[in-house]
């Protein structure tokens, strides 16, 4: 896996493209954006919640709290609020961390072992409201040994098991004495990180303020303001007009600032991937022979080359073609010959008006995508192309995720997903059949006995031979039964004002923007010279 940043201003027309010159960040903006100590960043999308118990920053990179490890830039791990990286005893089934010295959370308490025991005990606690309990399955117990020493027994060897340590740790002196589910702190947090809330207006504005109890120092960033907004383009708009300091944009968009020397355009590789869920509940979308063909009829190279510009790979499953466990051999081209092929074998005959149809039923079902975002949008109507030639209809309709949310159970949507450090981390929640349905995990209620065993061999076993067999098996199998078409995976990019040193990049899972993005290490930003 690779990281890499690319070109701002003389970047090649594929990332960036021209733009009238605008006004310096902050002449006449609102939101402050414009000192070196203060930055504004626009995103798409904020947090349901801010606790971590809840599932937030489970994956690091939360600016108001830190776990035991942390990702450096290449995405090696590195001690945080332990002292060190874990010792690992009895073949793998007990982790040890010791804390750090003299951590603080922002109101002044002590970090303790307590805190982290009681992190992670509510984690797993099934009254606790999160999605994410399947990924901490191997834990049997957690338990503090002394004040500075926690100790982790798993069920089993659970070869990733230290990258799940990310996890940050919430203080038990105040969020003990609520409901994790309903309480102020969701909304009011408290932690160890660089930064703490200052305030947040739901749908508009979250702002961060520097910890001075910070333990790594206080940063010289001392003011982050995120800018919620929906729309690519309104994004782009702000960030010419000097209202922002930065954006996550898609490709078409980031190419509009090529030519503007007061900014630079980042580029992050990611596991995050483009894909259509094809819900078993429904009659077209559940028959395999209608899964088969979309994914024989699919152009991921087209898709890779006019919609993201370049910046993407074409996606053959939910592991890209650059990590060690992709299976080479399941890569495969755009046949529509064999889609057709398919669906006439199956008895799905071409209408009059081009679209199949069996024992009376039309090879027809709507996909929606999310309103505003324009990368998904242009998937879909890309997508709804070429399942026409094969004579399978496709409307595409875009809604809000509040109409999305619970049409999905029956319904196609164009979905992200993608989780970064070992495969499991993203494949399990996105095809076991255990948590079908289970909100956003396994969207498309797939069930296959063959890749639940997979899973649950790649999950289990310490042997990295044993688990790239485990994974090459799951790949497979869902070319031959796809309970999803997979289209791309997206590089991320971000534009910038270029007002600091010590700007990088990581490998980046879906959820990005918020906490990924140029800005992950932004407590170690200085002004520029």
């Amino acid at each position: 896996m690779s990281t890499r940043r690319i070109r701002g201003a003389a970047a090649t027309a594929a990332l960036a493209a021209a733009v009238t010159a605008c006004s310096a960040p902050g002449g006449g903006a609102t939101d402050g954006a414009g000192s070196a100590a203060s930055v504004v960043i626009g995103v798409a999308t904020e947090p349901d919640t801010l606790n971590p118990l809840l599932g937030y920053g489970k994956d690091g990179n939360s600016k108001i709290f830190d776990g035991l490890l942390a990702r450096d830039a290449e995405m090696k791990l590195k001690p945080a609020l332990a002292a060190a990286l874990p010792e690992i005893t009895d073949g793998g089934r007990t982790y040890t961390y010791t804390l750090r010295e003299g951590v603080e959370f922002s109101d002044g308490e002590p970090l303790t072992s307590a805190d982290v025991v009681h992190t992670y005990r509510t984690a797993l606690d099934p009254k606790t409201n999160n999605t994410f309990k399947s990924e901490l399955d191997a834990v049997k117990e957690v338990r503090a040994d002394g004040d500075d020493k926690v100790v982790f027994t798993l069920k089993y060897p659970y070869a990733p098991f230290a990258a799940r340590t990310v996890l940050p740790v919430v203080p038990e002196h105040i969020v003990g004495g609520q409901d994790p589910n309903t309480g102020s702190f969701n909304s009011r947090p408290v932690g160890t990180g660089p930064y703490v809330l200052g305030t947040w207006s739901k749908g508009e504005k979250l702002t961060l303020k520097a910890n001075p109890r910070y333990w790594g120092g206080k940063p010289k960033v001392t003011s982050i303001t995120m800018a919620v907004i929906g729309d690519d383009n309104v994004r782009a708009t702000r960030l010419r007009s000097g209202d922002l300091d930065g954006a996550v944009l898609p490709p078409n968009l980031a190419a509009t600032f090529e030519d503007d020397d007061s900014k630079r355009t980042h580029e992050a590789r990611s596991y995050d991937f483009r894909a259509v869920t094809l819900p078993t509940a429904n009659e077209v979308t559940g028959d395999r022979a209608i899964r088969q063909a979309l994914d024989a009829a699919v152009d991921r190279e087209a898709m890779v080359d006019k919609i993201l510009d370049g910046a993407g790979r074409p996606a053959y499953g939910p592991l890209p073609v650059d990590d060690p466990a992709f299976t080479p051999a399941i890569e495969r081209p755009r046949d529509l010959d064999k889609a057709r092929g398919i669906l006439d074998a199956a008895g799905w005959k071409p209408g009059k008006d081009g679209v199949r149809a069996k024992d009376g039923q039309r090879a027809s079902f709507t996909l929606l995508y999310p309103s505003g975002d324009k990368v998904r949008q242009d998937h879909a109507l890309a997508y709804a192309s070429d399942a026409k030639e094969a004579g399978i209809e496709v409307k595409a309709e875009s809604a809000t995720w509040e109409v999305i949310e619970p049409r999905m159970k029956d319904t196609a949507v164009l979905a992200g997903f993608g989780s970064i450090g070992d495969p499991d981390f993203g494949l399990h929640t996105l095809l076991h059949s255990s948590l079908a349905g289970d909100g956003f995990n396994n969207m498309a209620r797939y069930d296959n006995p063959a890749v639940d065993r997979a899973l649950d061999d790649g999950r289990r076993s310490q042997d990295p031979a044993e688990r790239k067999s485990a994974y090459d098996k799951l790949q497979r199998a869902l070319v031959r039964d796809p309970g999803y078409t997979f289209l791309t995976h997206i590089d991320h990019l971000y534009v910038l004002a270029d007002r600091w040193d010590g700007l990088s990049t990581q490998l980046e899972p879906h959820e990005h923007g918020f906490a990924s993005g140029p800005w992950w290490n932004i407590e170690d930003w200085q002004p520029a010279r």
